[in-house]
């Protein structure tokens, strides 16, 4: 009767399981980073603004002001909405900007919002937007990565392993989170 091989279906899990995962964590590692520093910038989408001028509007007809506006700036797309904060100043927002315009001096600003191509949907399921199955998915992948931290721990024997220099380097992962922890909460 032969034991169990308890090392070898360990190596064999976490080498598998950690192929699986490597797409996901490399989503999750750039979606992260980039998430990080919201701070710092928009990491969903890239602003653009542009000084605009068009010829004054006479005013005289308030109503053909956004159909002035938008004729000026060749721009054929249905307003989502407007807004006229005061006679002179005309807001018109569209599906991906937004025009600020003085209609009597003619000056304004365009507001041009794009996706980042990728980051976008990286965030998108990083932050969990897609909710429904993705939860499930992502829970899985939260199992595997637990599964791959402690499976690793064993994956080496000896000196390089978790009886060696490996419990050093595991105390110190768990300690860093533990005093950034107590630094930023309690101190």
């Amino acid at each position: 009767m032969s034991r169990f091989k308890w090392r070898k279906w360990n190596n064999i899990l976490h080498r598998d399981i950690g192929y699986l995962a490597v797409g996901l964590t490399i989503v999750f590692a750039i979606s992260g980073i980039a998430v990080n520093h919201v701070d710092s910038w928009n990491p969903n989408f890239n602003i653009e603004y542009q000084n605009i001028a068009i010829a004054p509007f006479d005013g005289k007809n308030a109503d053909r002001a956004v159909a002035y506006v938008l004729s000026s700036l060749n721009i054929k797309e249905e307003p989502r909405s407007t807004f006229r904060p005061s006679r002179e100043r005309l807001n018109i927002y569209l599906d991906k900007q937004t025009i600020e315009i003085n209609l009597f001096t003619g000056k304004g600003r365009r507001e041009i919002v794009q996706e980042r191509v990728l980051l976008h949907d990286m965030n998108y399921l990083h932050l969990n937007h897609a909710k429904k199955w993705w939860t499930w998915f992502s829970d899985l992948y939260a199992v595997a990565l637990l599964f791959l931290a402690i499976s690793g721990m064993f994956v080496l024997k000896g000196k390089n392993g978790l009886s060696g220099r490996g419990k050093w380097l595991t105390g110190l992962g768990l300690f860093i989170p533990i005093v950034f922890i107590l630094i930023y909460k309690y101190f």
